[in-house]
């Protein structure tokens, strides 16, 4: 009785090795390249790489094979969240690296793209940003490209809108340590100077500083007529109300990351009137793609308990996905060096408009969207351009 016990024991096992064999065969028979995603989902940028992230996860529905040698690859997207931290950077980009990454997209934050820049490089992986608008990020590093504009043009624009708007005088908040925060300050300053404005105080503040009155203060004694505050997310709605609740009544402006709806829920009615610049208005899709976009992708925030208002970062990581299915294409190849090559001759027609690349990896761009605040929403006021 035992043999027989045995017996069908080791039958069942070999017929269950049969099947296993099967099935891994079957699946060895779907071809793909990977695709890392390398974007804080967490921290104190996590809420706008959500937004990037579900921009590449949408282009991966509507795009979700590639064609290399005549033959049908599957796209698969591996996502690593790097905190919005550059130590947690480092260990995400390796994660992509070690999961077989051909093409790397990200990072939402220009202080994390530039730290993990050299793991790409090294090993020669190329990675697209969507929205990191620091030079540093692509400067030296032939594996980094990006399909946004850069914080010179970004701060220029902001500039010349402040002057266009009257104001004199400046004051500037940024945030210690932050690449992006200190680059866009330090470029709207230059950019402001130069019109003839004086910035007439200057202030940086920590992260994870909750309290900014004694900083709105020293502002305030100075009578700007406009303030510019790039910063994070989670950082803008505190110096929006405490601004106000000082008395502050000079305009507040920002760059590209301002575009959040929860700034507006968290700031409530002391940030109407705060103006911003960005990527993207989907009231004037600049092609068919960005046409099509518009329509399929509100859909696609619905279903994800998101508001129907299309972010701009939501349509870069689009395009920064579209960017890389069209050089592995032209690579014939899932090898990383030979997509890298590739990238330097992409011509695509994005979302966002044409995307094609200078000698440093940056996008061609010359075009930002100003928006305000007005009765709780984003409001689209005009199309700057700006030469760089």
């Amino acid at each position: 009785m035992k043999k027989l016990t045995v017996c069908l024991l080791v039958l069942v096992l070999l017929t269950s090795s049969i099947f296993a064999t099967g099935t891994t065969e079957q699946k060895s028979d779907v071809k793909e390249v990977v695709i890392g995603v390398f974007e804080p989902q967490t921290g104190e940028n996590g809420g706008g790489g959500y937004q990037e992230v579900l921009g590449m996860r949408y282009a991966n529905l509507m795009y979700p094979t590639v064609q290399i040698n005549g033959e049908t690859y599957k796209v698969r997207l591996v996502e690593a969240d790097n905190k919005s931290d550059k130590t947690e950077a480092v260990t995400a980009a390796q994660s992509l690296i070690s999961s077989g990454a051909s093409v790397v997209l990200g990072s939402y934050g220009s202080g994390v793209s530039i730290a993990a820049g050299d793991i790409f490089l090294d090993n020669q992986v190329p990675a697209i940003g969507a929205s990191c608008t620091n030079p540093q990020v692509t400067l030296g590093n032939d594996y980094y490209f990006r399909v946004c504009f850069l914080d010179p043009f970004q701060g220029t624009v902001m500039a010349n809108y402040a002057w266009q708007e009257g104001a004199k005088n400046a004051a500037v908040i940024t945030q210690l340590g932050d690449d992006y925060s200190s680059g866009l300050g330090n470029f709207f300053s230059r950019a402001f100077t130069k019109l003839g404005g004086q910035v007439v105080s200057e202030q940086q503040f920590q992260t994870n500083t909750t309290d900014f009155k004694s900083i709105l203060t020293n502002i305030k004694a100075a009578n700007p007529d406009v303030i510019f505050a790039p910063s994070s997310i989670a950082t803008a709605p505190l110096i929006i109300k405490q601004a106000r609740e000082l008395g502050l009544t000079a305009k507040i402006m920002a760059g590209d990351t301002w575009e959040n709806s929860s700034i507006i829920e968290n700031a409530g009615s002391s940030a109407e009137g705060v103006a911003l610049s960005t990527f993207f208005d989907d009231s004037d899709p600049a092609t068919a793609e960005a046409a099509k976009f518009i329509t399929g992708f509100k859909k696609y925030l619905v279903e994800n308990k998101q508001p129907d208002i299309i972010p701009a970062v939501s349509a870069l990581g689009y395009d920064a996905y579209l960017t890389a299915l069209q050089a592995i294409e032209k690579a014939n190849s899932t090898k990383g060096s030979a997509i890298r090559d590739a990238l330097v001759s992409v011509d695509v027609e994005g979302v966002t408009g044409r995307i094609v690349f200078n000698e440093n990896g940056d996008a061609n761009k010359d075009m930002a969207f100003i928006k305000t605040v007005e009765n709780g929403q984003f409001k689209f006021l005009k199309t700057v351009s700006v030469a760089n």
